[in-house]
């Protein structure tokens, strides 16, 4: 994406250059604030996304054939949905909002990850009759709750007329439409989905109330529309992404530039709520997604930690959380909530004990990319520790709601030990067989 006309914005202050934000304003002088306004429906926030635009007529059933996701039923004005585009070994590399208007599905992603998606959707291509581009004229803006609604309304009032808003003076095809919204399904389950909850303790979701939305906009208008915004009512004001992100921290909400690693499957995340479909066709990755729902059990789990935040430190993305003195996870993502204090995103190995106290590491800004993981790096420098509390969002039972009872072909394996097969033995005259797993 192109660095965001926000930037050169009153009070607007840079988000680190090293970071998936750097594109958009980390804040505007007071991120507490931005987050309170952005409950609240009074604030809208430039997001730091690519756009990439699908067109022609095989496009939803190609893409759902390469995703984790049935995108066949979108419809323009839907809301859209979310998907995964995993490797072989069920491994994330794409996370995809996806929406449709007809003629284009508009995907957004992460920013900097646009130009690898066009690459892999050529890829992908054969005959078919479908043609992918990367969109540096789109913007994405966010909205919580009712700030949806006012976003898409500012953004109506700066197109010139017309039903379709074109990006730029000599935009590239196909045009955008004059309101191009992706509704967040986090935390719901959709239709083919399921949840990482069996066991916990709670059922009540901490992302129960978090209703997000991201607006595509011509991205040489995103300074108007956010004019437009701010003149439509009193109280109105511009979030960072800093708010942004602790709202959705505070909801548990995955992010593939902050949750996913190298070797994260969608379990861990527990994104089989929003971004699986269990029932649809074979894709890429498909078989690890079964695998791991019936037969097994996901390696880490997604927590959402409470930071103390007496001692002023604060962690950063990539810090090791320890127990005791051993490492069991990583901080993902990390904030300061408004009514929470200091928050953090972790993933962990699944056997922590969720009562269990943990420690996180407060390292050097430069050291934390790596931390925690096993990659053979050398460890970072550490300045402190501060307590954690954990709230599981995947169970520590390794178990969904859609998992089987108990594992698939337990009862055959039950009845050949009754008639002795199975243990090198025979019974009732019936000669023994091989040894059934």
């Amino acid at each position: 994406m192109r660095p965001s006309p926000l930037l050169d914005w009153p009070d607007a202050i840079a988000e680190d250059a090293t970071g998936p934000d750097a594109a958009v304003p980390a804040h505007y002088g007071n991120p507490l604030r931005e987050q309170a306004a952005l409950v609240d429906g009074q604030a809208i926030t430039a997001l730091a996304r690519d756009v990439v635009a699908v067109s022609g007529p095989d496009r939803l059933s190609w893409l759902t054939t390469l995703t984790s996701q049935d995108l066949t039923p979108l419809a323009p004005g839907d809301g859209g949905a979310e998907a995964l585009i995993l490797d072989a070994q069920g491994r994330i590399r794409h996370a995809l909002a996806v929406l449709d208007d007809g003629a284009t599905a508009w995907i957004v992603v992460d920013a900097g990850e646009g130009p690898a998606l066009v690459e892999h959707l050529e890829r992908m291509r054969f005959m078919l009759r479908v043609e992918a581009s990367l969109r540096d004229d789109v913007a994405a803006l966010g909205a919580l709750g009712s700030g949806a609604a006012a976003l898409e309304e500012a953004v109506r009032s700066t197109r010139p007329g017309g039903d379709e808003l074109p990006a730029e003076p000599e935009a590239p095809a196909p045009s955008l439409p004059a309101a191009a919204t992706w509704r967040d399904p986090w935390p719901g389950v959709v239709d083919g989905g399921t949840s990482y909850d069996v066991g916990l303790e709670s059922s009540r979701h901490p992302g129960e109330g978090y209703r997000a939305a991201m607006v595509l906009a011509p991205a040489g208008r995103v300074a108007d529309i956010a004019r437009s915004f701010l003149n439509g009512g009193p109280g109105r004001r511009l979030a960072g992404a800093q708010a942004w992100e602790a709202l959705r921290v505070e909801a548990g909400r995955p992010r593939w530039a902050r949750e996913a690693d190298e070797r994260a499957i969608p379990h861990e995340l527990d994104w089989l709520r929003t971004a699986v479909h269990l029932d649809k066709g074979c894709y890429p990755g498909q078989e690890t997604v079964a695998r791991t729902l019936n037969l097994g059990r996901p390696p880490r789990r997604l927590a959402l930690l409470q930071l103390d935040g007496l001692t002023g430190q604060a962690p950063l993305p990539g810090a090791p959380v320890r127990l005791g003195e051993r490492v069991v996870g990583a901080v993902t993502s990390a904030a300061r909530h408004h009514e929470l204090g200091p928050i953090a995103l972790a993933l962990l190995r699944r056997g922590v004990p969720p009562d269990a106290a943990l420690l996180v590491d407060v390292v050097e800004a430069d050291e934390a990319g790596g931390a925690g993981e096993d990659d053979g790096a050398a460890p970072p420098v550490v300045l402190g520790a501060v307590d954690a509390a954990q709230e599981p969002l995947v169970s520590p039972e390794g178990r969904a709601q859609a998992s089987p009872t108990e594992r698939p072909g337990a009862g055959l394996r039950a009845a050949g030990r009754g008639i002795g097969l199975g243990n090198g033995g025979s019974s009732g005259g019936l000669a023994s067989g091989p040894r059934t797993a």
